[in-house]
């Protein structure tokens, strides 16, 4: 059996950036024994863009 986690990190600014570095975020989840799974964009704004992405982890129980 499994489980997941679903984090959303936010972009932001006129290059919408991410807030936070997803690539340190997905090593600590690592050394929790989570597995990265997939990155969903959710529906874009008015302008065609995103304001997030959603990172899926998984781990066995």
């Amino acid at each position: 059996m499994y489980e997941y986690k679903f984090v959303k990190v936010k972009l932001s600014g006129f290059k919408l950036e991410p807030e936070e570095d997803y690539e340190v975020m997905v090593s600590n989840y690592a050394k929790e024994g989570w597995r990265l799974m997939q990155v969903l964009a959710p529906p874009t704004t008015g302008y065609g863009i995103a304001g997030y992405y959603e990172f899926v982890f998984e781990r066995q129980i």
